[in-house]
């Protein structure tokens, strides 16, 4: 195991090794954003399925849309040592490419708050993605989820 030095030390383990919250009440309250990213892979009848609106459980992207923004406010309560923040924006896109065999999500996620909002926008992607697969499983058996993963974040003072 490397060797660990103050800046690589883990924020969320107490002095004796315990998991512990951050106490981020010092920080300054600034705008914080990020964006994150992932992919769901599927076929392309899948797709014009969805497209159609003909999947039985019904408007996909749209369902996908509203868990993935529902998501992002309760991060605080599905993760164990992330804060409870009071989000100001989330938004969950959709892009299909030419080669329709994927549908990539994006997340963007706003707060002014003394620590960071890219958890919230992971979640919002991850949930989104799991809300298209729950709700095309019963055609397309071989749908996967991947590459979610935070693109920026940033704070503006």
């Amino acid at each position: 195991m490397p060797e660990q030095n103050e800046k690589m030390k883990l924020t969320h383990l107490s002095t004796s090794g315990d998991a512990s919250m951050v106490d981020v009440s010092a920080k300054p309250q600034v705008l914080r954003e990020a964006r994150a990213e992932g992919v769901i892979r599927l076929s392309s009848s899948t797709l014009a399925l969805i497209e159609s609106d003909a999947i039985s459980k019904g408007n996909v992207l749209a369902t996908a849309r509203l868990a993935g923004i529902m998501a992002a406010k309760k991060t605080g309560e599905l993760i164990p040592l992330c804060h409870p923040l009071p989000i100001t924006h989330c938004e969950v896109q959709f892009e299909i490419p030419d080669t329709r065999d994927r549908i990539t999500i994006t997340s963007t996620a706003r707060i002014i708050a003394g620590t960071g909002i890219e958890m919230e926008a992971l979640t919002a992607v991850s949930i989104a993605a799991l809300t298209i697969y729950d709700m095309c499983k019963s055609v397309d058996k071989a749908m996967t989820i991947e590459g979610i993963h935070l693109v920026w974040k940033r704070k503006n003072p």
